[in-house]
């Protein structure tokens, strides 16, 4: 029995070094093995499509970097492009971001202005992380966003505290599509959570008015409800009320999110074991003590994916705008290129216009993989 170790397993002789597995069954070379080279086929696949990754990569290097314009002299106000054209297509002609960028970024913000929008920017992104941080998940958080909004309401307009006031007429750029995606998503959420909550109501005309909503946004573009927001609901209004266009925009985007999200809460919902709700009975709770504290924490933890999926194509979806004249990220950038001077360097304002998506969309996805790991961590033990 002194041979056996515990759990049945032989014990090792004595003086007998440990060995590891070997290389070729375990670890990143048998991964290899076993899903690039299992065999021929596989083998070639994997070969040819590292070739042209490769070969794809040395190019993007030598248009990107290599045979790159970065800046072009400026006589008389004018652009002199004339060395991004003499390459003709082989290197990327970056000088157009180099000039462009603070149009690109700020639209038509007036130029002297600038710091104020891109302070905008930065308390933005500080307000996502303070966030998005877990010890920040209180009440306290109310009062932090109040206090960051007023202050980016400010800095936009201005007119007080020494500073200019710029109309929102002037507004444009990352700001604008930071601000329509932040209250987008601000507002809609609860409402979504609402109307989840109603279309699983016993309470006929709240189910019925919950469903007409979600059916009704869903089945028409986004497109449409900017154009309604923008042309239609104007006509309806007293003669002499005006609402901004930006405000209209931003309560037609809200609607839009709120239904899609409501559909995901919704699913949340049925997902939970209803042995979660009979338990929450038996305590006693009520509606909303059972709903707050027992079944939409269980709920949201279940769909933190099509949550974040949601997300991601909401604050992409903000550059529809562009079709009632509001000056997002996308339209500035497309506005930045219209001057004669720089008409066909396009490709490289939309590479760093995507860039500037890319890394918004990323950092959602990467923060919902890893919430999504942290709160379900017990269910892999």
């Amino acid at each position: 029995m002194s041979d056996i170790a515990a759990g049945g397993v032989p014990a090792p002789a004595p003086g007998a070094a440990s060995r590891r597995a070997p290389i070729i069954t375990t670890g990143p070379v048998a991964w290899v093995r076993a899903n690039l080279f299992n065999n021929w086929l596989s083998t070639a696949v994997t070969l040819l499509l590292a070739y042209l990754i490769v070969r794809w990569t040395l190019g993007f290097i030598d248009w990107a970097f290599v045979n790159a314009v970065w800046s072009v002299p400026i006589v008389n106000g004018q652009a002199q492009t004339a060395a991004c054209r003499e390459i003709k297509g082989v290197g990327a002609c970056w000088a157009v971001v180099t000039e462009k960028h603070r149009f690109i970024l700020f639209g038509t913000y007036p130029f002297d202005e600038h710091w104020r929008p891109a302070l905008v920017c930065l308390l933005f992104v500080a307000l996502y992380v303070v966030s998005a941080m877990r010890r920040f998940w209180s009440w306290v958080l109310v009062p932090i966003w109040i206090g960051t909004l007023t202050l980016i309401g400010v800095l936009m307009w201005g007119g007080i505290l020494g500073l200019t006031y710029v109309p929102q007429e002037r507004w444009g750029g990352l700001p604008i599509t930071l601000i329509l995606a932040t209250f987008g998503l601000a507002f809609a959420f609860p409402l979504a959570v609402l109307v989840a909550l109603g279309r699983r109501s016993r309470l006929p005309a709240i189910k019925m008015l919950c469903i007409l909503y979600v059916e009704l946004i869903r089945g028409v573009p986004l497109i449409s409800l900017l154009f309604m927001a923008s042309v239609m609901f104007p006509l309806f209004l007293p003669e002499g009320m005006n609402i901004d266009k930006l405000l209209r925009a931003q309560v037609a985007m809200i609607l839009f999110a709120a239904a899609y999200l409501a559909e995901v809460v919704r699913g949340g919902l049925q997902a939970l074991p209803k042995g979660q709700y009979e338990a929450a009975d038996a305590l006693g709770l009520s509606y909303w003590q059972k709903t707050g504290f027992i079944i939409l924490p269980q709920a949201l933890r279940l769909v933190i994916p099509p949550l974040v999926n949601t997300f991601i194509g909401f604050f992409k979806d903000t550059s529809l705008v562009l079709i009632i004249g509001i000056f997002d990220l996308l339209t500035a950038g497309k506005t930045a290129i219209v001057e004669p001077a720089w008409q066909g360097f396009g490709v490289e304002v939309y590479v760093t216009i995507g860039v500037i998506y890319l890394v918004f969309c990323f950092a959602m996805s990467k923060y919902s993989q890893d919430l999504e790991r942290d709160l379900n961590a017990h269910r892999r033990r």
